[in-house]
């Protein structure tokens, strides 16, 4: 097997990951869970031919010292993957998750209609937060094209691979990967500023000097949209903050206070029909109080605006799983499990 057929099986089956592993056939992803295919288990010799395929010569020489590699691949020469590739047992496997073939509407995607109000905002930082594998990549490209669609502007991102190709709209849109077109976040970041954008897109904020040149960049009048990985809007907030010293924490508040637009926090969870997943968010508005207590170190009020805020289209994680569960999308399970109160789910919905 190829990594072309390995990738059009993962689409027929409608996975969003593959997973490579000596001695076990091709795994997949499908609806959260992990399932083993019927097919032939990889030999140490074939997930490295697998995994050596479409590697130049630059990535195997990479690969090889730093025992790990990621980069995007294409199928047919429009899909994209992500492809993932890590030693075990001396043997190279792979993790590989396929991008979005098309960009889905804000409904098809279960996104708020603030999603929407925060990308057409002229300036400022706009987050989207979550662990691994809840669509934070699909809802930044989601905002991207919207834009591209509406405005005529030079938007410009920063992605590490680029998962999904932006043709040009009314826009002009530059993507630059990493390790590929530019060395890494913080230093390509630096040199986008420098190429006139209008809005700035950066695939993941990892450290403090990528966040500091963000909070510049959306202090100046950019519009900056950047991800994260936190489980909560609060908690990316404090995460912003603590990545910096004691010393640098005071200053990095006050641009976070003054560039702060809003966040969105999100979960896949499993739909209550047992196929399928939905969207689970939290939404963060920047409104003159929650800056207020983002300057004074007030993080800890800031929830209370979260359940305060519906009237600026705020709404908190539990609020939208009982809506959730209301609506018949997901279990009653589901909804206490993945509570950060599961005491108020169970009142509210006895």
């Amino acid at each position: 097997m190829n990594l072309a057929s390995l990738l059009r099986a993962g689409r027929k089956f409608n996975a969003s990951d593959i997973h490579v592993v000596v001695n076990i056939p091709p795994i997949f992803r499908i609806d959260g869970q992990i399932v083993t295919s019927k097919g032939e288990a990889f030999t140490k010799e074939s997930a490295k031919a697998l995994a050596y395929e479409c590697l130049n010569a630059d990535q195997k020489q990479r690969l090889e010292k730093d025992l790990m590699l990621c980069f995007s691949t294409q199928m047919d020469g429009t899909e994209r993957a992500r492809v993932t590739v890590y030693f075990r047992n001396g043997c190279p496997e792979l993790s590989i998750r396929l991008s979005e073939s098309a960009i889905r509407t804000r409904q098809e995607l279960g996104l708020p209609e603030i999603v929407d109000e925060f990308a057409r905002k002229p300036s400022g930082l706009v987050i989207i937060t979550g662990p691994t594998g809840v669509g934070k990549t699909t809802t930044f490209h989601y905002m991207i094209d919207l834009i591209n669609a509406d405005n005529r502007y030079k938007i410009v991102t920063i992605e590490d691979p680029v998962e999904y190709v932006h043709s040009f709209k009314r826009s002009i849109v530059i993507q630059q990967e990493v390790l590929s077109d530019v060395r890494d976040f913080y230093h390509a970041l630096i040199h986008v500023l420098r190429q006139d954008p209008d809005v700035i897109g950066i695939g993941e904020m990892r450290d403090q000097e990528t966040i500091h040149t963000a909070l510049m960049a959306a202090e100046t009048g950019h519009l900056v949209i950047a991800t994260l990985h936190t489980p909560s809007t609060t908690e990316l907030l404090q995460r912003l903050v603590s990545a910096f010293p004691e010393g640098r924490q005071s200053e990095i508040r006050f641009m976070l206070a003054n560039t702060f637009q809003g966040a969105i926090a999100q979960q896949l969870l499993p739909k209550a029909t047992g196929k399928g997943r939905v969207l689970c968010y939290e939404v963060l508005v920047g409104t003159p109080a929650v800056r207020k207590h983002i300057r004074e170190n007030e993080t800890h009020l800031i929830y209370n605006e979260l359940q305060q805020g519906q009237t600026h289209s705020m709404i908190t994680m539990d609020h939208h799983l009982l809506d959730l569960y209301q609506q018949g999308e997901i279990t009653y399970d589901v909804a206490v499990n993945m509570a950060r109160y599961p005491d108020a789910i169970r009142e509210r919905s006895a």
